[in-house]
């Protein structure tokens, strides 16, 4: 057998020290290049690489022998599972490897009954120490499973519930015996209701008896689509350290409620507020918050300028807003003429179904120097003097999206050499703006600048394809795609481009006509001439 000899270190000079030993280790050439050197590294080294992989990698790894498989399963932290009935017997062989688990996500589909209370309270047991759950359509599981996961699991973090159906009481348990929660998210909680459903008492009723009052360590609650979600009203005014509130969907008058929120906890910093009953009166109560920095107001269709000329009155520290006009017109020039002027550390501005003109958009730019990020969809007031001006103006400005307005090759050539920071550029539905001026800005521009255009007729086609498909099946396909179109939300700014409804369908409808027909069929026009010359800068 050949055999070599290898210093521990054969790049280095000899060491003539006396008290020096050269090493030499006869080692088989077959032996060293097969030799595992992952074996010199400790589990705890191993789980550290393991840690930094994607989890398809770390599924791929815990197959490549029996060590990594055992390595890999203890130190995994995130797991998610199908939450079915199925489950039930595979649970103590997978909580057996994946001990330190403390990140866990048990999603079930509506259609198949999920784990039981049994199950929920042995993970409980096996996982003491989780920090975040997230239950989904897990119809199965009762106020009793809460309660035994809420007392088991008192490290409890964060917690979202979607589609479950327990009541009030098992809020109650894990509001009373979760000291450390911070995150709280609750959506379409059919249980949740006051006095019904097999339940007889209300959430005030069950948090009071409980001698609940509030939460120290409270900081976000989410609340998605609630029948009754001003039964929370009272526990969400005791939470002294709250900084974020989401309150989405949810029926009934919200003006009182955000009254009552805003009085006791005046340091909530973040709030959205979405396809809610909430009107200018709200937002005054709002502005007790002096600290608020992100706000969003979504389709709330009784707000006006007047409410958000009183938050940018009070609310000096704004730096997210987000506009959803819904096209009411309530919300324009004179309200965004008073944040320019109130909130001069504004980075973020997301307006959507509101109309701007340079009126409100050059103060917008002049005073709101820090303004890095910027949206605007269905704006029909948004043209080429508004881009010119914020080509002008925006100096700080790094990213920039235009969704269904009415702008041109003209107004972007102010992009040529205005606004140094950009970095991208997002154009949508705008169908005066030509691929040549796109393709002339990013070689002015140079490396580092991104730039997009998404025509009309292209979104039309990506529209169709993800609704129509193939051709195969074409008359339940046609069944399918005008169900899908009678059910969307067209008077959305952020879904509609300046086309009229009637305009949008038909165009549609000409597009699906062509593709099941096969025939060529005149083709629509983007509103810009392929042979005009790129602007001058």
């Amino acid at each position: 057998m050949e055999i070599e000899f290898h210093f521990l270190n054969p790049q280095s000079t000899p060491i003539k020290s006396s008290a020096a030993v050269a090493v030499a280790v006869a080692v088989p050439v077959p032996a060293m290049l097969h030799r595992d050197y992952t074996l010199d590294l400790p589990d705890e080294c191993l789980s550290l690489v393991f840690g930094s992989l994607s989890q398809s990698d770390r599924n791929k790894c815990s197959l490549v022998c029996h060590r990594w498989y055992r390595v890999e399963g203890q130190s995994r932290q995130r797991l998610s599972l199908h939450a079915a009935s199925a489950l039930e017997p595979l649970l103590p062989t997978l909580l057996t490897r994946f001990d330190s688990v403390t990140k866990l996500a048990l999603k079930n589909d509506r259609r198949t009954d999920s784990i039981s209370d049994d199950s929920l309270s042995f993970i409980s047991t096996k996982l003491p120490r989780l920090t975040r759950l997230k239950l989904r359509s897990c119809k199965q599981i009762t106020e009793q499973g809460i309660s035994t996961l809420a007392t088991n699991c008192r490290w409890l973090r964060k917690i979202s519930c979607a589609s479950c159906s327990f009541g009030p009481s098992a809020l109650a348990a894990i509001l009373t015996s979760c000291p450390l929660l911070e995150d709280l998210s609750l959506k379409r909680l059919r249980g949740v209701i006051n006095k019904g459903n097999g339940y007889t008492n209300s959430v005030e009723e069950v948090l009071i008896g409980a001698g609940f009052t509030g939460s120290d360590s409270l900081r976000s609650i989410c609340l998605k689509d609630l029948y009754n979600a001003q039964c929370f009203v009272q526990f969400l005014a005791g939470c002294k350290n709250l900084r974020t509130i989401k309150i989405l969907r949810c029926s009934g008058p919200w003006d009182g409620s955000l009254d009552e929120i805003s009085s006791r906890v005046p340091g909530i910093t973040e709030v959205h507020l979405e396809k809610l009953q909430v009107s200018d009166k709200g937002l005054f109560c709002l502005s007790k918050c002096t600290d608020l920095e992100i706000l969003h107001i979504v389709k709330t269709p009784e707000c006006s300028d007047a409410g958000i000329a009183e938050i940018a009155s009070k609310c000096h520290m704004l730096r997210k807003l987000h506009i959803d006009g819904w096209r009411t017109n309530r919300i324009g020039d004179l309200g965004l003429i008073e944040i320019s002027k109130g909130c001069p550390k504004l980075q973020e501005l997301v307006l959507v179904g509101v109309n701007p003109t340079f009126r409100s958009l050059d103060p917008i730019a002049g005073n709101c120097r820090q303004l890095e990020r910027l949206a605007m969809c269905g704006c029909e007031t948004v043209g080429d003097s508004e881009v010119a001006c914020l080509g002008a103006r925006c100096t700080m400005l790094r990213k920039l999206c235009i969704k269904g307005c009415p702008v041109s090759d003209n107004g972007l050539a102010a992009l040529a050499q205005g606004c140094p920071s950009l970095v991208k550029v997002k154009l949508k539905r705008c169908g005066a703006v030509t691929p040549k001026c796109i393709e002339w800005l990013r070689a002015i521009r140079g490396e580092g600048f991104s730039i997009s255009l998404d025509t009309m007729e292209s979104q039309q086609e990506q529209d169709m394809d993800i609704v129509v498909g193939n051709e195969t099946g074409a008359g339940d396909q046609m069944t399918e795609m005008i169900d899908g179109m009678a059910t969307m939300d067209l008077t959305s700014g952020g879904q509609v481009a300046q086309q009229p409804r009637g305009g949008r369908m038909r165009a549609l409808m000409l597009v699906a006509i062509r593709r099941f027909s096969g025939g060529a069929g005149p083709s629509g026009s983007n509103g810009a001439n392929p042979g005009d010359n790129p602007p001058s800068a």
